[in-house]
């Protein structure tokens, strides 16, 4: 592997935040990785989700295996993308390049650093600063009051204290360094495991015991098949696709190649588990003991009688949401605008912007039409999944987990890269447009459906099929110059 030790001024295209990473940086171990992703698997979406698969007509059998299969996708899509971010020590918005060129990247980058990054950082902070209302109005009940009827651009004064309260703090931990994050996933762990463990206790004694839970019957039509089950399994795995794509940023600080896969595998799979027990058991008990089910894990906590469990799990619902905020969102939406513009702007730079933006977006308001969302998430993710497809794809069969350092950091009297790297390109564009058109036409709804998987597997064969007909027309030109 190059060396990068070039001054930023040398590098035209780079930035020194994008340089990769030395062994001072790599701190992140086992531990860190374990409990990085436990905010994404813990959050509010995810419970509505596994409500809706029991609203289709699922089994608590099937959930279960559904949970547990896209756990295992998930846990091997990120250690196999991870791979090259620890090896070479290159954030996303570079690796990126080795596959699809230095111009060409920008186009998978946009959607998945600026887009994707920017939008969901602003519907993250809308959606702790609700725990933040419930936490300040536990003690003191007069700040849910404030303001009588005021609002500001749809929000009351409460909800909008509260917002800004909880932008602040992801400022803040934004500007602090890797290892203080690290410091703040690690933290999220225990009271993780405690408190969900604790819902699920909690929902079992409602529901009567664990009996009644297994052996509950879905209210849905009951028709559930083979596809559906996939689709479901797709559902989830389609949360993931931003962070699996964006995983490098993180796993370049990792110790060694057996601190990013390990913890990153033991962590999803444990995390899910625990997610499968609590999410069920939560849903169905509150459906036996209420009648109604409780998806929403804030209505769950607002049932606590005990003020002590109502801080606790508020205090965890918020610094998980904090924590993959900062890791899935800031970072590759950070690191991208940095290298889109590396003569302007550095991380935290871009960083400040980043959140700035995703306030200007209103997410309250997007949050208000779940149609809208729901369908702006499918168009992202119908044309994130190639991308996964395609990198692992170039990385493990075409350039045999070998990156031309000085190609993709564009130093000057070294190999050129491809400004675009047509077969990934096209192989991204025709596998995300069968997933959008499979919104509209009947024939093609399967890859729309179960674009997060199907999305990876066209992709990668569109890409091999491309890459070796264009090597083929290369090598006849070669000949024929030759002759």
């Amino acid at each position: 592997m190059t060396q990068i030790d070039h001054e930023p001024k040398q590098l035209p295209f780079i930035n020194r935040d994008l340089l990769p990473t030395n062994s001072e940086s790599r701190t992140w171990s086992f531990s860190h990785y374990f409990s990085v992703w436990m905010g994404s698997v813990h959050n509010i979406p995810s419970y509505v989700t596994i409500g809706g698969f029991f609203a289709l007509g699922l089994s608590t059998g099937q959930v279960f295996m559904v949970i547990c299969c896209a756990a295992m996708i998930v846990a091997l899509l990120l250690v196999l993308n991870g791979h090259a971010g620890n090896k070479y020590g290159i954030p996303f918005s570079i690796l990126l390049r080795a596959s699809y060129g230095d111009k060409g990247a920008v186009v998978p980058g946009f959607f998945r650093g600026i887009v994707a990054g920017i939008m969901w950082f602003g519907l993250q902070t809308y959606a702790g600063s609700i725990a933040v209302s419930i936490f300040i109005g536990t003690f003191f009940p007069a700040y849910l009051t404030l303001g009588g009827g005021f609002l500001f651009l749809g929000l009351s004064l409460p909800s909008l204290l509260s917002f800004l309260l909880f932008w602040v703090i992801n400022l803040i931990f934004i500007f602090a360094d890797v290892n203080t994050l690290g410091k703040l996933t690690k933290s999220v762990t225990l009271l993780v495991f405690l408190v969900f463990g604790g819902m699920s206790i909690w929902s079992i004694q409602l529901a009567g015991g664990i009996t009644p839970i297994l052996a509950f019957e879905p209210s849905g039509d009951g028709d559930v098949n083979l596809f559906l089950l996939i689709s479901c399994v797709s559902a989830i795995v389609a949360t993931w696709v931003a962070p699996i794509l964006s995983v490098s940023d993180i796993t370049r600080y990792s110790q060694s190649k057996q601190a990013q896969a390990r913890g990153q595998f033991a962590g999803i799979i444990a995390t899910y588990l625990l997610f499968a027990l609590a999410s069920i058991s939560i849903i169905i008990g509150s459906e036996i003991a209420f009648g109604v089910p409780v998806w929403n894990v804030l209505e769950v906590v607002d049932k606590f009688d005990s003020v002590f469990a109502v801080i606790l799990s508020l205090t965890t619902l918020a610094l998980a949401t904090l924590s993959v905020n900062i890791v899935g969102n800031v970072i590759p939406a950070a690191n991208q605008l940095t290298s889109l513009f590396p003569n302007k702007l550095n991380f935290k730079k871009s960083a400040f912007v980043v959140a700035t933006v995703g306030v200007i977006l209103l997410p309250w308001k997007l949050m208000e039409n779940a149609t809208s969302i729901f369908m702006f998430l499918n168009m992202v993710g119908a044309l994130l999944s190639p991308v996964i497809g395609v990198m692992l794809t170039h990385y493990y069969f075409i350039s045999k987990k070998i990156i031309d350092m000085d190609a993709v950091y564009g130093i000057p009297g070294k190999h050129p890269i491809a400004s675009f790297k047509v077969p990934a390109l096209l192989a991204t564009l025709l596998a995300g447009g069968l997933s959008l058109l499979g919104s509209k036409i009947t024939a093609l709804e399967v890859f729309y459906t179960t674009s997060s998987l199907l999305g990876i597997l066209v992709s990668a064969c569109l890409y091999v099929s491309f890459y070796y007909i264009q090597t083929i027309f290369t090598e006849k030109n070669r000949i024929k110059k030759r002759e």
